[in-house]
């Protein structure tokens, strides 16, 4: 078991998955609730603009956000880190819900980079992230989830949904980036199959122009 001691108190592990996950140490003092969330609004209005490598556009962020605020979600998937831009959002709405995300990447420089951004914006705390191939792990979590965000591979978006929507408890909410793609044979796909699932009511959120699908489990 390797360990490293970081800014946040935060320590990277080997989980007896073979995976790499970010874990946040008991006992760690959080800052006032207005000093937390002026670094974290900070670090993310500082940045806006400069995020590549596939990352949602700073309004859908904050869409995935409000969602999350007003879900009162708490344990939350993230299918695709990226280097952590909609991660920060939905782990700032998760430190006012008293929730957590789990987060998966599979590129190691798009992970590391993605921890070093968790540091510096102070989310580390609310996040477990992954170095892993979610094709496998999202099989092996056990859930529940109230919340799941997928912006890996658009061609497993499908799989994705139906690896996870037993997972996610009544209520709880199915979201996926980029489903306005509308020449995209796999996205027109899964959009149309949770469109048609009787156990969740989708809509679309247009923001920044990419499309958010908001498919949410039926019941409570």
């Amino acid at each position: 078991m390797s360990r490293c001691i970081i800014p946040v108190i935060a320590v990277v592990t080997m989980s007896l998955l073979g995976l790499i996950v970010v874990h946040t140490l008991n006992g760690q003092q959080a800052p006032g609730q207005s000093e937390f969330d002026a670094r974290v609004l900070g670090f993310l209005n500082s940045a806006q603009g400069s995020w590549s490598d596939l990352n949602v556009p700073y309004e859908d962020g904050k869409i995935l956000y409000d969602v999350v605020l007003k879900g009162d979600f708490k344990n939350i998937l993230e299918l695709g880190t990226s280097t952590g831009h909609s991660t920060i959002w939905l782990a700032w709405a998760a430190s006012k819900t008293g929730g957590k995300v789990t987060t998966i990447e599979i590129d190691k420089g798009r992970y590391q980079t993605a921890v070093g951004n968790f540091r510096r914006a102070g989310v580390a705390r609310y996040i477990d992230a992954y170095l892993a191939d979610a094709h496998t792990l999202v099989r092996a979590l056990a859930g529940p989830f109230d919340f799941v965000f997928c912006d890996a591979d658009k061609d497993w978006y499908l799989q994705y949904f139906l690896d996870v929507k037993t997972k996610i408890s009544p209520g709880g909410c199915f979201t996926a980036h980029n489903v306005l793609w509308s020449r995209d044979q796999d996205i027109r796909k899964f959009v149309d199959y949770v469109k048609q699932d009787a156990a969740f009511q989708t809509r679309i959120e247009r923001g920044s122009g990419e499309g958010i699908s908001i498919s949410c489990r039926i019941g409570k």
